[in-house]
């Protein structure tokens, strides 16, 4: 379930453990972020395995795993000709369709992460197991929020806990916030830099404007504007596909470096990735926005460590080198994972529940979550060791 990359301070790919190829069936893939999808590639080099997930995941996957290559190709342990056999071996499934991966009886659900996430049930001989991947219960533009009633048969809870020690606050005043904010720079002479994941973030920003009425020039640049234009061909995975197609008809896309060199002198609001200013066009922008105090860089997406948007948070600078910002800086909470209060309210839901296994957390989140999680439920929580070996039933 998911076999995805990490990156290094240096932005280099971490891949993760492998195993003997004879021991696998199979992928089921939940999303399409690469520290899901990123290293699926490696078990079609003397071989082919069948993947699984939705068609939203199956077409964004191809995307992601493409650009990735392209930029990191030196790094990557597969070419293009295992991309190709990765795609060619992808399988979409519908949610709710029971399907079998040798003995395993599998089905997805909506996990309201980013459209066409899903939660992962496998039926063993043993008992029932759920993944929930990237999960979320607030519905947002893209997504509607998981549909947890379906683990009423679960026994055993894989679960993230990227926010596991995180209250995250009420999404409309989130959006009210961020758009008089934005509005508010405009009006002052300023532009407005939106640095964001280009998979979800970005087209949630978007159609949080639109909606809105944003009545100033709003910009998309890098990966989005394709990105987007797949959502709108998969509309069923799109939970406002209303607001989303007005942001791609009535907001404008960067074309190329004449539109870019273009942009960053208007009076307006540029939504660009990567989300945490390791590279993409967003950094063009900055440099170029970064000394004015009219101007702003709002921050909507997670800020990993050591990377010029945590350097920013906590230092007021890109790097140690730069000097201080002199743009207005602020973060604002888009997240799409479940906080913690969430996190107990998704296991809560599982009536036959026993066992919980926390993963995609720091130490700290999933340390303070599985605490909270046996003294308000009682069961057995286990953070595990990456490579160890876990009983899911006594």
């Amino acid at each position: 379930m998911d076999y995805g990359v990490n990156f290094d301070q240096n932005d280099k790919p971490n891949f993760p453990l492998q195993t003997s190829p004879r021991a696998l069936t199979g992928f089921v893939v939940s999303h399409a972020h690469l520290d899901h999808t990123g290293a699926l590639p490696i078990y079609q080099i003397s071989g082919s395995k069948p993947v699984f997930g939705t068609l939203m995941t199956k077409v964004i996957t191809e995307v992601m795993l493409k650009d990735f290559l392209k930029l990191s190709a030196a790094h990557i342990p597969y070419e293009w000709v295992e991309v190709k056999k990765t795609m060619e071996s992808f399988t979409a499934v519908e949610y709710g369709q029971e399907f079998e991966i040798g003995p395993f009886k599998v089905r997805l659900d909506d996990a309201g992460h980013i459209p066409g996430s899903a939660m992962i049930t496998v039926g063993t001989d043993k008992g029932v197991v759920t993944y929930t991947g990237d999960i979320n219960l607030t519905e947002t533009k893209l997504s509607k929020r998981a549909e947890i009633e379906k683990l009423k048969d679960t026994s055993v809870v894989v679960m993230e806990t990227t926010y596991g020690t995180f209250r995250h606050l009420e999404r409309p005043k989130v959006e009210d916030e961020f758009v008089n904010a934005v509005k508010e720079v405009v009006e002052g002479g300023g532009t407005v830099l939106v640095p964001a994941f280009s998979l979800s973030r970005s087209q949630e920003v978007m159609a949080v404007l639109a909606e809105k009425n944003f009545p100033y020039p709003v910009y998309f640049d890098g990966m989005i504007r394709e990105l987007t234009r797949m959502m709108l061909e998969n509309r069923q995975f799109v939970n406002r596909y209303d607001v989303l197609s007005k942001a791609f008809e009535t907001f404008q896309p960067v074309r190329g470096w004449e539109d870019r060199h273009k942009v960053w002198r208007e009076r307006g609001v540029i939504v660009a990735s990567a989300g945490m200013l390791k590279g993409g066009p967003s950094v063009y922008y900055f440099k170029r926005i970064e000394d004015n105090p009219r101007n702003a860089i709002f921050l909507v997406s997670y800020q990993g460590e050591r990377t010029p948007g945590r350097r920013l948070l906590e230092m007021g600078k890109f790097d140690e080198q730069s000097k201080l910002l002199k743009a207005r800086l602020q973060m604002f909470d888009f997240s799409s994972h479940a906080g913690k209060d969430q996190l107990l309210e998704i296991l809560r839901a599982v009536p036959n529940l026993q066992k919980v296994v926390l993963v995609h957390g720091s130490e700290q989140s999933v340390q303070g979550f599985g605490q909270l999680a046996k003294e308000q439920l009682g069961v057995e929580v286990v953070g595990p060791e990456n490579g160890q070996d876990i009983p899911l039933w006594s």
